[in-house]
């Protein structure tokens, strides 16, 4: 099997991961995946990433969040969705970068400065390639 979209593989490892409630998450490491992971570390999406120290190889840990509701566990990301995909790259200018869930969510945008939030870049005057959304 190919990879096309390592990014959406990543976002439907953690979507599947969540949903079945489990703890932690593999995926295989890459330097844009461990961004786009330290990145959800920060806003409170995910507890923690563990493993593959700045290399291309070997795998990446994902430690998962939930909280109680009703009794229940229920994952910290509700939804994750791949704006950006190779067949139709989306990119957003620093006055058009899109307010997820009505500011509740975030977006996640690669740009010249890194991997940033879209809070980040609207701070920054920035834009760059939307590559995803998580609320």
């Amino acid at each position: 099997m190919s990879m096309t979209d390592p990014i959406a593989d990543m976002l439907t490892r953690i979507r599947n991961a969540t949903q079945a409630g489990h703890r932690k998450v593999e995926i295989p490491a890459s330097n844009l995946k461990r961004s786009v992971a330290e990145l959800l570390v920060k806003q409170g999406y995910i507890e923690r990433v563990e493993g593959a120290e700045k290399t291309a190889q070997g795998t990446l840990l994902l430690r998962l969040k939930y909280y109680a509701r009703e009794g229940k566990q229920v994952g910290v990301i509700e939804g994750i969705r791949r704006v950006s995909r190779p067949g139709r790259r989306v990119f957003a200018g620093k006055d058009n970068i899109p307010k997820v869930c009505g500011g509740y969510g975030i977006s996640i945008l690669s740009t010249n400065q890194g991997i940033l939030t879209g809070h980040q870049c609207r701070m920054r005057g920035v834009g760059g390639e939307v590559l995803c959304e998580v609320w």
